[in-house]
């Protein structure tokens, strides 16, 4: 074989070589409890992300590869979360993780994709200290497109003033996410000059919140400020009927999961949350979305478990599609600086995301995106507008 042959057969095969390469699968990590008092924040999650990437598959992909998705069930556990980040890195060689519903997992699993170098987008967790986590270093590999605590406990601060309540009662569970978020409270509520009255905590798993429920009744509480997930807040609103004490509660976006609304019933009615989504087709990509999830998933009802976590989950994916685009690459650094500046917008459920991070900034929602939600006949809907059909019917009378 002459050298000239030799030349065209090896170019030939690099040629190859890089058709096949191309052709790879991008796979991209999803990381959530699938089972589990979490389950109903994790399975929505993970229904958004399939559906954005089926969306993108459809339409060709990125960088002309498809998008394979990589599921694991932390089952809320942080040591679970830590094994499957190993797994992911190392065995299946994801190029990005989304997920983390539970701020204790996100915290003990990201420092393996930080170390790694490859992104790791958190679209449910909301501790405030997820995206600092690694501030001391000179670049950090997490991002986020959820409300941190530092944006909803402000929130449900102001919530309370405005409706004239100065007495309130906090009650978080025990978890990373509860205590982190109840010393956001405290922190909000001095801001405005108050404290609260009683301070309590409850458990993973406790169905009995009597004793911390009589203790608020008894200092005077006139509201009750909460930091949990759905079955344990379920737990308070029921023990409120029990004790025959009836006071509004306000509190982190989990009010809205669908083992909340379910399980309190009549006595969950009223509770108020911040939400970056609720299922209502206010616009055009909203319809669509909703529209395109209760047809591929047919959730119970017609209602999706979690709406945020869904909505959230699904905008993840087109970030992070996004950023590859711009990178004209998967390479976990040129991703992550493609992330710090995006040129384009990206359309999103919950908003269309306009440059969302920067070099020094990685979250994406901002304190002008989060609206109040209530619960109302089994639903969430958009609180002050339940307030002027309340003051509308009362006016009728």
């Amino acid at each position: 074989m002459t050298q000239l042959a030799k030349s065209l057969l090896a170019a030939s095969l690099l040629a190859a070589f890089s058709v096949a390469q191309a052709a790879d699968p991008i796979k991209i990590g999803v990381s959530g409890p699938f089972t589990g008092g979490s389950s109903s924040m994790g399975v929505s999650m993970r229904d958004g992300v399939r559906l954005a990437a089926k969306e993108i598959n459809a339409a060709g992909g990125v960088l002309g590869r498809q998008i394979e998705l990589v599921e694991r069930d932390d089952e809320a556990k942080n040591e679970r979360g830590v094994q499957i980040a190993q797994e992911l890195i190392n065995r299946e060689q994801v190029v990005a993780t989304v997920g983390y519903i539970n701020t204790g997992v996100a915290l003990a699993s990201q420092r393996f994709y930080q170390q790694a170098k490859i992104p790791v987008m958190n679209n449910v967790a909301t501790g405030s200290l997820i995206t600092h986590q690694f501030d001391s270093q000179p670049e950090s590999y997490v991002f986020r497109n959820s409300a941190n605590d530092s944006i909803q406990a402000p929130m449900i601060v102001q919530e309370v003033v405005r409706r004239g309540f100065k007495k309130v009662a906090i009650m978080a569970d025990s978890t990373n996410y509860g205590q982190l978020g109840q010393k956001d409270l405290v922190a909000a509520l001095e801001k405005k000059g108050l404290a609260p009255v009683v301070n309590e905590k409850f458990n993973i798993g406790d169905v009995d919140m009597t004793a911390q429920l009589l203790k608020a009744k008894a200092a005077g509480a006139d509201a009750v400020l909460t930091y949990g997930i759905g079955p344990e807040l379920a737990q308070l609103a029921n023990g409120m009927t029990k004790i025959g004490w009836k006071v509004p509660m306000v509190g982190s976006w989990t009010l809205s999961m669908a083992n909340y609304i379910d399980n309190a019933g009549p006595g969950g009615e009223g509770a108020r949350m911040p939400q970056t989504f609720i299922q209502e087709p206010t616009n055009a990509k909203r319809q669509s979305f909703i529209i395109s999830f209760l047809k591929t998933f047919n959730p119970k009802g017609g209602r999706m478990d979690s709406p945020v976590s869904a909505a959230q989950g699904y905008d993840s994916i087109y970030l992070l599609a996004a950023a590859m685009k711009q990178a004209g690459s998967t390479e976990g650094p040129k991703v992550k600086a493609a992330l710090e500046d995006l040129k384009a917008p990206v359309e999103g459920v919950v908003t269309t995301y306009k440059k969302p991070y920067s070099k020094t900034n990685h979250e994406a929602i901002d304190m002008t995106m989060p609206v109040f939600g209530e619960v109302k006949n089994g639903r969430v809907v958009y609180a002050y507008e339940a307030d002027q059909k309340k003051a509308t019917a009362e006016g009728k009378k």
